[in-house]
C-alpha cells in the first residue's frame, strides 16, 4: 500500500476546490479570507481523512464486498447446481443490508439531511429522513441484484423507474421535490459507491453469462434512483395521514 502516493494524489484532487474557492474570494470578490488559519487547517484535515478513507476503503471494504458477492453466489453455499434466480435469495438480503448501512453511514447524506432539517425549522427531521433514504437505497440495490442475477436489460428498470418519479413529482408537495432529488444524488458518495460497485462487479463475474462490464455496472444507478421514490412516497403518505387527521 503506497500511503505516501495516495497523499499526493488526493492533494491534486483536492487542489482544484481549494484554487477556485481563493481564487473567486480574492479575484472576482477581492476580499480578505476570514479566519485563514481556521481555512487552511480545515483543508489540511479534508486532505489528510480523505485520503486515510479511501486508502481503508480501497484496503478493506471494496475487496471484502466483491469477496461476499462472489461466496453468496457459490453453488456450494447455495447447495444446488441448477440455480434459478429464486436461489440468490441470500444475494437479495446482502444487497438490501449492505444497502441500507452504507446509506446510513454516507456523510454526504448526514450534511443534507441537518441542513434540510435547519431550512425548515425542524419540519424535515433529520433521523426519518435518512432511515427513508437509507430503504430506498436497500430497495434499489436489492432490485439490481436481482437485475444483474436475471441477465434482464438495465434500461428496463432504468425508465419504468423514471416514469413513477415522474408520476409522484407531479402529485408531490412542491416544496420536497428538490430534497427527493437530491437525496437520490448525494447517496452515491464515498461510502456506498465502493461496496455498491463490488457487489456488482463480484455478481457479474461469478454467475455464468453476466458480463462485468455490460452486467457489473448499473447498481448505482440504482442506489441514485430510488432515494428519488422512497422520500417523495414517504413525504405523501405523510400528507395522506395529516388530512385524514383533520
Amino acid at each position: 500500500m503506497n500511503l505516501m502516493g495516495n497523499f499526493i494524489n488526493m492533494f491534486w484532487d483536492i487542489m482544484p476546490i481549494a484554487v477556485i474557492l481563493l481564487g473567486f474570494q480574492i479575484i472576482i470578490l477581492k476580499q480578505k479570507i476570514p479566519y485563514l488559519k481556521k481555512i487552511i487547517t480545515g483543508f489540511i484535515l479534508v486532505w489528510i481523512g480523505l485520503t486515510l478513507f479511501i486508502v481503508g476503503l480501497e484496503t478493506a471494504l471494496f475487496p471484502l464486498g466483491k469477496l461476499m458477492a462472489k461466496q453468496l453466489t457459490s453453488s456450494n453455499f447455495i447447495g444446488n447446481d441448477t440455480l434459478s434466480w429464486k436461489d440468490y435469495y441470500w444475494i437479495y438480503i446482502f444487497a438490501a443490508s449492505i444497502g441500507f448501512a452504507t446509506t446510513i453511514a454516507e456523510p454526504a447524506l448526514l450534511a443534507i439531511a441537518i441542513k434540510a432539517n435547519q431550512v425548515s425549522g425542524g419540519f424535515i427531521k433529520v433521523w426519518p429522513l435518512r432511515i427513508v433514504v437509507a430503504i430506498g437505497v436497500a430497495v434499489g440495490i436489492t432490485i439490481g441484484s436481482f437485475r444483474i442475477v436475471t441477465g434482464l436489460p438495465l434500461y428496463y428498470f432504468i425508465i419504468s423507474g423514471y416514469v413513477i418519479v415522474l408520476i409522484q413529482t407531479y402529485f408531490a408537495p412542491k416544496n420536497i421535490i428538490a430534497l427527493a432529488y437530491d437525496s437520490g444524488g448525494v447517496t452515491t458518495s464515498t461510502v456506498t459507491v465502493p461496496l455498491v460497485a463490488a457487489l456488482g462487479l463480484g455478481l457479474a463475474s461469478t454467475i455464468d453469462g453476466r458480463s462485468t462490464l455490460i452486467d457489473g455496472f448499473g447498481l448505482i444507478a440504482f442506489a441514485s434512483l430510488f432515494p428519488i421514490m422512497s422520500v417523495m412516497t414517504y413525504v405523501q403518505i405523510i400528507k395522506f395521514l395529516n388530512q385524514n387527521k383533520k
